[in-house]
């Protein structure tokens, strides 16, 4: 006869305990998916199933983490998944927030074309209703920013948006905004944390009605909102656009319209809304590889201008010809094509970046006799930068309507760069030709970002772990000046998980943890002045630019040996 360890009843105690709490929260489950999914999952690690067991325990590890991104994560049953019971709970929470703080009015809840978007913002709505509380549920799937604007529109206490943004086909999100239009930053996300926390059984939670479905003239006064940006002037363009599988093709298509540019090619595989996103798995057009059906839809029909949003239109993306090809611009430029327009149309005010993004901007800015602010990485910071005008994020986002959409927007940005491109076209110029305009003035700043995705979470923690025990003091053949531990906040900035280095001859790395996805990023930045000045020929620019690149490719290696990736 077999004698049972101490560790074998270990194992025991533990696999009861993971099959009671499954079973517990399947009792609950409202979704019949997930409820099946979970029953089938807990028969098979009743039978022996090491994987069942394995995966019942990282669905159980915890619970999703609301934090100042509300919540992300993957599909499924389970504490740690996006779910009916987990957006259940987080609905109960804010509610519950929301009263703490005395706002009565009412909420509103946008969601995209993901899976299970509709019946999350549904849930939602039927949570605050039973809560007491007015819910206005946007009348189908939208951009995000639509669900920005309608929050300071109809005076709304909070703002929910249903969306995962660019991640992979299996996530789906809850992004939570507060009366002013911005998302939320601490402390509410602990408030509306532990609130979350108190709530009891999901069948105990009040219910109400689905909501008030808001009628089209709503999204029709954001998008009329849109298209007034752009000023009297040239129109010919010829576009090629890409949603992405998202939900932005019909916002941006009225908007160009509206604002009378004549009607984009768009790249039908990726026309339609789609959740499987089945060009492309990661819907991001930072990713190499997603903007290609575009590029070769551009080339075939020698377009001017490429542009692109994610899925949930709050970030645009663009990609220009040039003698080499077709050249994606990286977002720090994009940032600065912006920027250079408002700024030659006079806009003054606060012009702000994250510390991840290019310190071009700050010197624009300062150029011009306005005001230049740093904030965290997010535009839960940018926004609320005081003053704003302009900000951006080099991850693609924009605001460059900060009044009405006080988050980033990939629609109004899309249509102040083809305003842009078109009025250049008519002067026989092209973006590009901006582009080396600013590198003349303010001195080449180069970017370009190592990003590593994980499987094992572990390593992003032990990667921070052995920068501090062992800082680098060179990085590229460039010294090591300044090392700023940006947990441990500062005058400017609260305390975030970061390093950020400062290099000789301008040039600085920031390397933190991602805030939505398994990833380690590391942000690079050289500043290389250009021969000659402001009178510098074309081809001084083009030799700056080969010497960044080289320098660049440096410093990321040393960067990655140094963090162990």
């Amino acid at each position: 006869m077999t004698r049972m360890t101490p560790e074998d009843h270990s194992a025991d105690s533990s696999l009861a305990a993971l099959l009671e709490t499954a079973r517990a929260w399947s009792a609950e489950d409202p979704d019949l998916a997930t409820r099946a999914e979970l029953d089938e999952l807990v028969a098979r690690a009743e039978s022996g199933d090491a994987a069942a067991e394995s995966d019942l325990a990282d669905r159980f590890d915890g619970t999703l983490e609301f934090g100042t991104a509300g919540l992300r994560g993957a599909l499924g049953a389970g504490s740690n998944r996006m779910n009916r019971v987990v957006v259940t709970r987080a609905a109960a929470g804010l509610a519950a927030y929301l009263r703490a703080q005395g706002d009565g009015r009412p909420v509103v809840i946008g969601y995209d074309a993901r899976y299970n978007s509709d019946v999350f913002a549904r849930d939602t709505a039927e949570v605050l209703t039973g809560a007491g509380y007015r819910a206005h549920v946007l009348p189908r799937p939208l951009p995000t920013p639509v669900l920005a604007y309608a929050i300071r529109e109809l005076d709304c206490s909070a703002g929910v948006m249903v969306t995962a943004s660019h991640n992979p086909p299996q996530d789906n999100g809850y992004k939570v905004y507060l009366g002013d239009g911005s998302q939320i930053v601490p402390p509410a996300d602990a408030g509306i944390a532990q609130q979350i926390a108190a709530v009891g059984p999901v069948s105990q939670v009040p219910r109400g009605t689905a909501g008030a479905v808001l009628t089209e003239d709503v999204v029709d006064r954001y998008l009329d909102t849109v298209a007034g940006l752009a000023a009297d002037g040239p129109r010919d363009l010829a576009l090629v656009y890409t949603p992405l599988h998202g939900v932005g093709a019909a916002s941006v298509l009225q908007v160009l319209e509206t604002a009378g540019f004549p009607e984009p090619r768009v790249v039908a595989e990726q026309a339609e809304p789609d959740p499987d996103f089945p060009t492309t798995p990661f819907p991001n057009p930072e990713e190499p590889g997603a903007m290609d059906l575009a590029l070769a839809l551009a080339a075939e029909h020698g377009a001017d201008l490429v542009v692109a949003n994610d899925p949930d239109a709050d970030r645009c993306a663009a990609a220009v010809p040039t003698d080499q090809g077709w050249r994606v611009l990286r977002g720090d430029e994009v940032g600065a094509l912006l920027a250079h327009h408002l700024l030659e149309r006079g806009v003054t005010g606060t012009f702000a970046a994250s510390i991840v993004s290019s310190t071009l901007l700050g010197a624009m800015a300062r150029a011009r006799g306005q005001r230049f602010a740093q904030t965290l990485t997010g535009f839960k910071w940018i926004a609320r930068a005081e003053g704003l005008a302009f900000g951006y994020e080099e991850a693609l986002g924009y605001c460059v309507d900060p009044e009405h959409v006080r988050d980033k927007d990939g629609v109004s940005a899309l249509l102040l760069l083809c305003e842009l491109a078109a009025s250049l076209k008519a002067a026989g110029r092209t973006l590009v030709d901006v582009l080396d305009d600013l590198a003349r003035e303010h001195g080449l700043h180069a970017t370009d970002q190592l990003s590593v995705r994980v499987e094992d979470l572990a390593l992003i923690p032990a990667a921070m772990e052995r920068l501090r025990a062992q800082p680098p003091s060179r990085l590229g053949g460039l010294a090591v000046e300044r090392v700023e531990d940006l947990s441990e906040g500062s005058a400017e900035l609260p305390p975030t998980e970061g390093l950020r280095y400062w290099l000789a001859e301008g040039a600085r790395v920031v390397v933190r943890p991602s805030g939505t996805e398994p990833k380690i990023k590391c942000y690079l930045e050289v500043v290389l002045p250009v021969e000659g000045g402001t009178s510098a020929p074309r081809e001084a620019v083009d030799a700056a630019r080969i010497s960044a690149a080289g320098r660049l490719d440096a410093v990321k290696a040393d960067v990655r040996a140094a963090a162990g990736l």
